[in-house]
């Protein structure tokens, strides 16, 4: 082809896609809208008219696919994702326009506690009511009881006093009557008790505590020692006797009030040795039932008693007691 002849058609008109562009639309370019598709020629060149591809060029998404009303797939992929995504928004969409660059931070929603399932803890706030409830009965049982002890010991201490009298508790002093005092009972040297029979006084051994060392002999058979003492108030008294034997057990006759005599071991509790009466003094007791008031009782050595004894105190405790 000569030059300055190129046909009806110039290099600037064989742009197939100048009809995607808006200078080329100016120039009258036609999107294409039958012909041979992508390698299959299209319609002859007309006179005037700028010449197409050969390849006859579809707008996006214009390719038909089969009959049915089947949507292409760039129609589907145009609906899936026709709508931003908030995580995938541009930055001018977010507040403050283009020049805020800070993508927001998505909101993370707490986690929900409770079981497997992610839902509340039934179980355990069902647990905590219960405890709650269970204090709360415990509570009010145990005030009730007590206020209804107290009321109770009120009503006997005095059902007749007002409710803002005070009650005092007396003293000790003032509860005791005369007769509970303490009372300091007798305690006597038998050197000074009532002597009988051929029972005589000595001070030739050492280790009495009577007034200057002396003690009673019983000197045999119908030798006695009679002491009388007051009691305040009837009941059970113990008799304790102290005295010295020559390592050798003795025993004696004990008569109260003038009843009937009862033995009164007198051992060798010392354990002294035979014939040494020095080491012999220790003690020993007897119960006896005395009354208020005056009451005699009397230490004799009758024939049935081994009675090689001196006797050296006498004195009394209240009740039955050992020592």
């Amino acid at each position: 082809m000569a030059a300055g002849n190129n046909g009806a058609s110039t290099p600037e008109d064989d742009d197939p896609f100048g009809y995607l562009y808006a200078d080329g639309q100016t120039a009258g370019a036609q999107a294409p809208r039958q012909g041979g598709g992508y390698g299959y020629p299209g319609p002859a060149a007309q006179p005037g008219v700028p010449r197409t591809s050969y390849n006859q060029v579809r707008a996006v998404g214009e390719r038909q696919y089969g009959g049915g009303g089947q949507v292409p797939p760039q129609a589907q992929y145009q609906q899936q994702y026709a709508q931003p995504s908030p995580q995938y928004a541009a930055p001018e969409t977010y507040p403050g326009g283009g020049g805020d660059r800070t993508r927001p931070v998505p909101q993370v929603q707490p986690a929900r506690g409770g079981g497997r399932g992610g839902g509340p803890n039934t179980k355990g706030l069902l647990i905590g009511a219960i405890a709650v409830v269970l204090v709360v009965v415990i509570g009010i049982t145990v005030a009730v009881l007590t206020n209804g002890k107290g009321d109770g010991k009120g009503d006997k201490a005095n059902p007749t006093a007002p409710a803002s009298q005070v009650q005092e508790t007396p003293s000790p002093d003032a509860s005791k009557g005369e007769d509970e005092k303490p009372v300091e009972l007798p305690r006597q040297d038998a050197a000074t008790l009532q002597l009988g029979g051929p029972a005589a006084l000595g001070k030739d051994v050492k280790g009495a505590k009577g007034a200057d060392g002396a003690y009673v002999m019983f000197n045999g058979v119908g030798g006695s020692a009679s002491w009388t003492v007051d009691v305040p108030k009837d009941g059970q008294y113990t008799l304790f006797l102290s005295y010295s034997v020559p390592g050798k057990d003795a025993n004696a006759s004990l008569s109260v009030n003038g009843e009937a005599p009862r033995n009164i071991r007198m051992k060798n509790f010392a354990h002294a040795a035979e014939g040494d009466w020095e080491k012999g003094w220790t003690y020993t007791y007897s119960y006896a039932e005395l009354k208020k008031g005056t009451n005699t009782m009397k230490m004799s050595c009758e024939p049935s008693n081994q009675c090689e004894a001196y006797l050296d105190q006498v004195w009394l405790k209240e009740g039955q007691v050992k020592g």
